[in-house]
């Protein structure tokens, strides 16, 4: 867990979680997304404006968080949450004071808040 937050310890009413029944489920990002967050992250790190980032795999949710400097609270957050995906999205990005900036179904969508010339692509 990172940056002081509390995950929930039990699942929702009929949520249905995946994996082995000895270790604990994770949410992860997907081969695909993880290609179009890291796209985005290394035009920023080029343009000089982003320096590190952290990858967290949670029970309920994934996090790329994107820092200034190694030692620093994240600038951003990347989330992916399949919990309030019917309605909201699956992805939200997140400033540091905790404000959701973009929240969606579609990452590419999403991550244009911190990018406006990201276009999107079919496939």
């Amino acid at each position: 867990m990172s940056f002081g937050e509390i995950e929930p310890s039990e699942p929702r009413r009929g949520e249905v979680l995946s994996g082995s029944p000895h270790l604990a489920p994770q949410v992860t990002f997907e081969r695909g997304e993880l290609h179009r967050i890291l796209g985005l992250y290394g035009r920023k790190v080029a343009e000089g404006e982003w320096r590190d980032y952290a990858i967290d795999f949670l029970r309920y949710r994934a996090v790329f968080s994107v820092l200034r400097r190694a030692s620093e609270i994240p600038i951003y957050r990347i989330e992916k949450n399949p919990r309030p995906s019917r309605r909201q999205g699956v992805y939200s990005v997140i400033s540091a004071t905790g404000l959701i900036l973009k929240r969606g179904h579609e990452l590419e969508r999403v991550l244009r808040v911190l990018d406006p010339s990201l276009r999107l692509v079919a496939g």
